[in-house]
């Protein structure tokens, strides 16, 4: 008897075991596939909240950015202005040579004929018993003229006296045409490199940078003039309001002869006068 149901119980408790671990591998895989999907819901919710609050701060964001823009660039106009103007001037380890007054460069390379007309060509008429042996010229920045086409000259005193801390120095109609003319003066020596640079700043983001090289004078009596290209002033509803602006007038050697601060407005037409 024990010799002939010995294989049977075998092969059943062999059945058993088989169905038995079949059945474990199931709910195993089950269970995995249950935490696979909850793992995928979880992060499909996250996915959808991370959307959903982008959809809701999206103006926030902008403004911010825009904030941040306009906050750099406010920070670093004076920095790329200063930079700009010593890019402008000559390099520092350019030697320009000492200061000579005009005698001593009359006196200087006496021999050499083409020189000496060149001297006498840039001085022109000056009268050596007033210029003495300074060696510092005497620029003076005088006046400021708006020509526009059509309208007379607006003339204003340098430097700048608007009326009231709150008035603009002038005012520009947009979309016209407009030229500026300096008027100066130079004594007791010659200023080599005068120029004239300008900024414009609008809502405290720069607008315009000029630079303007007017060239080498001479001391003389009656004032130089120097009239800029023609520009045209923007137009529409952005460029429209106030403006403030930095002008200076350096030369060569880094000297300054004039620095102001004003503002100025554009508007649809002319102030009347």
């Amino acid at each position: 008897m024990s010799s002939s149901h010995g294989p049977c119980t075998a092969a059943v408790g062999a059945v058993v075991t088989c169905c038995s671990a079949a059945k474990d591998e199931e709910e195993q895989r089950q269970r995995l596939q249950g935490t696979a999907e909850t793992e995928r819901g979880r992060a499909e919710e996250e996915c959808s909240s991370a959307a959903a609050a982008e959809q809701e701060q999206p103006v926030e964001a902008v403004g911010r950015k825009l904030s941040e823009a306009s906050l750099c660039a406010t920070t670093n106009t004076h920095e790329e202005e200063t930079e700009e103007e010593e890019a402008a001037a000559p390099p520092k380890d350019i030697d320009l040579g000492p200061r000579l007054s005009i005698k001593e460069q009359l006196d200087k390379d006496k021999d050499d004929e083409s020189l000496s007309r060149w001297k006498e060509q840039l001085l022109g008429s000056v009268d050596l018993s007033t210029v003495g042996e300074t060696l510092e010229p005497d620029v003076k920045i005088t006046r400021l003229s708006i020509l526009s086409p059509g309208r007379p000259d607006m003339v204003l005193p340098l430097p700048a006296e608007p009326k009231s801390s709150k008035e603009p120095w002038f005012t520009l109609k947009e979309g016209s045409a407009y030229r500026l003319k300096f008027t100066f003066s130079v004594a007791d020596n010659i200023v080599s490199g005068l120029r004239y640079t300008n900024t414009v700043w609008k809502a405290g983001i720069r607008v315009d940078s000029t630079k303007e090289m007017l060239g080498t004078f001479s001391p003389q009596a009656e004032p130089y003039t120097y009239l800029t290209p023609e520009e045209i002033t923007p137009s529409g509803i952005f460029a429209r309001g106030s403006y403030s602006a930095r002008t200076k007038f350096v030369d060569d050697d880094r000297k300054c002869y004039l620095e102001m601060n004003y503002t100025f407005d554009i508007r649809r037409d002319w102030t009347s006068t």
